[in-house]
């Protein structure tokens, strides 16, 4: 496993964390975090876990009473069929549930079909589970949705499944319902599993509607859904995400994984998270409604500041500006050699102290992108819109 580690990269989003932190008054616009504070009823409930001494080891897979509303939500909204509450295992946030999901369903050698560009930790999960990961192009054309014609031609003898994330990290692309149910077949036609990264299933624009694969026909046997509650309810450092899984066999591993790597996710987050989800859910709506005014807004001051330099369409899904850097831009002198989109992100930080993650980062089909995210407060972006006018002026 050590040497296997060895050959496992880390993000290029660890590197741009070290670099924002060198820097006096940053603007965090690298990391995938919201600048809202958590609901009044998630606090509420933490303290009152504290108060109370709820401080002591729990059952391996979750609280019976946070599984029986994770398992409601996911029948209720995400149309997965859910039986016993039992099916539902929580994790440590979304990342561990990928983790686990991967672990538990990968032998050696088995490929596994991933979407390009993709957030890079889901793709060192697979490739830590010895999976032999295989990139599937979203195409800017479509709105940034696989074409799935293309996907049927990645399958061969040796995959073993497809990993999915709609709406998408870093694109905000969202698959329709008509891509699914294509890919559904695809799945059935070659008993293939899904690993269905749901993760941004509430922050959804202009009308779109987020549908789980693990919702149509048949597909709960062969697809597991990672939700989590670190963008719903931003609680990205609470860390409390969750799958459900109808597969006995396949819960078995991911239980003794789950016992493995945590004993138990923390007793106050998991409290916390029935606070929050047994709290007003209206909140969930008003993070989304100021995300969509922090996308236009970002979007109208990036067209204002350097439309000549960056271009694209603001996204159905997330909450990413991911822009395609102008073929006519010239990196300055001693910019990062062989890579467009990494000259780009160091020149906006070391210049403008503006935080991004360049494309490539993602994979190849990012190289000539940089992400921004615009979940922060808006006095922030308005910040660094001004040093990119400046800078590119």
């Amino acid at each position: 496993m050590g040497s296997l580690l060895d050959s496992v990269p880390t993000s290029g989003i660890v590197r741009i964390r070290e670099l924002m932190y060198a820097l006096d008054r940053p603007f965090r616009l690298d990391q995938g975090d919201l600048s809202f504070d958590v609901p009044a009823s998630m606090k509420a409930a933490m303290r009152a876990a504290i108060d109370t001494n709820q401080t002591h080891y729990l059952q391996t897979a979750g609280l019976p009473r946070l599984k029986a509303l994770l398992a409601a939500k996911l029948r209720a909204r995400n149309g997965v069929p859910v039986g016993d509450d039992d099916e539902v295992l929580v994790t440590n946030g979304g990342v561990h549930g990928i983790y686990l999901a991967a672990q538990a369903l990968v032998e050696p050698g088995d490929e596994v079909i991933v979407p390009d560009p993709e957030w890079p930790p889901a793709m060192s999960a697979l490739m830590a589970a010895r999976a032999s990961v295989v990139r599937c192009p979203l195409h800017a054309s479509l709105g940034w949705r696989l074409d799935v014609d293309e996907l049927a031609s990645k399958v061969g003898p040796q995959t073993k499944g497809l990993y999915l994330n709609s709406p998408n990290n870093p694109t905000g692309g969202v698959l329709t319902r008509g891509d699914l149910e294509r890919i559904a077949d695809l799945a059935r036609a070659h008993d293939l599993w899904v690993i269905s990264d749901e993760s941004y299933e509430d922050v959804l624009y202009d009308g779109a509607r987020h549908v789980s694969i693990v919702s149509l026909s048949g597909m709960y046997e062969r697809a597991v859904p990672v939700c989590t509650l670190s963008k719903t309810y931003a609680a990205t450092g609470v860390r409390v995400g969750y799958l459900a899984v109808r597969d006995e066999r396949l819960r078995d591993r991911i239980q003794k994984l789950l016992f493995l790597t945590t004993s138990n996710v923390s007793s106050i987050s998991q409290h916390g998270a029935i606070g929050a989800l047994e709290g007003s859910q209206d909140i969930v709506e008003a993070y989304r409604s100021e995300l969509q005014a922090r996308r236009d807004l970002f979007y109208a001051g990036i067209r204002e500041a350097a439309g000549h330099v960056f271009s694209g369409e603001p996204p159905a899904g997330a909450f990413y500006a991911f822009l395609r850097v102008d073929p006519s831009w010239v990196p300055p002198p001693g910019a990062a050699a062989g890579s467009r989109s990494w000259a780009m992100a160091e020149h906006l930080i070391g210049r403008g102290r503006i935080g991004c993650v360049p494309g490539v980062d993602f994979g190849p089909t990012g190289e000539e992108y940089v992400r921004f995210c615009f979940a922060r407060d808006r006095s922030e972006l308005l910040g660094a819109l001004g040093e990119i006018r400046a800078l590119f002026a």
